[in-house]
């Protein structure tokens, strides 16, 4: 599918591989891109650096179906259609199965990462994939496009990460099933499992700590560019052949147990 001037929903377009994949596709590319996120302040921000021309944003909470299908509306209101749909919307969530206390983890503690990196993921791309149904085919085959970010502790989960690698790991469950559904209507479904990016976050790290999580990647020896993320779900978008995959970008890094 070709990006330029095509409509892109972007969960958690505020900040990170999200913000970093909006400016892409919209000051490169030509997109017009729709940043769903919470953080209002972050998502006037990176408004007012694309361009409001190119980009807005909505308020949402992508595990409430009430406030998805508020902005889908919102989105199908100013341009008219959805043609991608890239799901970054994530929380950490730091979850063991018993705590320090060897007291077993209260359940809304892990359905509360499940409600967002799962549910949330399900719950937009739904909606998206509705809208992209209606659209006419381009080439006469592709009519829309989903990538779902999963992550590489949906392989190699480490202590703390219950919660979140088994959100992760349902992530790249969704892929091949909705991929089969979704191709009859022209629309294909991919995912990204990233390894160590260099996000805001990470930047912040004790050099210790940074340190210790180089030892972890393998080639190049660096943290990702968040350019390089953007670039993959560009390629992912272009590329009318790749369905039903998750690319695992990570420079072939391997976490390990803690």
């Amino acid at each position: 599918m070709l990006i330029n001037n095509k409509v892109v929903i972007i969960s958690g377009g505020a900040s990170g591989l999200g913000q970093a994949t909006a400016r892409y596709f919209a000051e490169e590319l030509g997109a017009r891109v729709a940043l769903f996120d919470l953080n209002e302040e972050a998502g006037a921000q990176t408004v007012a650096a694309i361009g409001a021309e190119r980009a807005f944003f909505v308020k949402t909470d992508v595990a409430d179906e009430a406030s998805v299908q508020a902005a889908v509306d919102a989105v199908m209101a100013r341009y008219g259609a959805v043609h991608v749909n890239i799901n970054c919307a994530a929380l950490l969530g730091p979850c063991k199965v018993l705590g320090k206390d060897g007291k077993a983890t209260p359940l809304a503690r892990f359905a509360q990462t499940m409600a967002v990196n799962l549910n949330g993921i399900f719950n937009l791309m739904s909606k998206c994939a509705e809208r992209m149904a209606l659209n006419e085919p381009e080439a006469g085959e592709e009519r829309g496009v989903v990538i779902n970010i999963s992550s590489g502790a949906a392989y190699e989960g480490q202590i703390g990460q219950v919660a979140y690698a088994a959100s992760k790991a349902g992530v790249i469950g969704i892929n091949l099933p909705a991929a089969r559904e979704l191709g009859a209507l022209g629309i294909r479904v991919n995912a990204i499992a990233p390894g160590l990016f260099l996000t805001p976050m990470a930047s912040q790290m004790d050099e210790k700590v940074m340190a210790a999580l180089m030892t972890q990647v393998e080639a190049p020896k660096r943290l990702g560019d968040m350019r390089e993320f953007a670039h993959c779900c560009a390629f992912i978008v272009e590329n009318a052949y790749l369905n039903g995959e998750t690319v695992r970008l990570d420079a072939a890094s391997r976490l390990r147990a803690r």
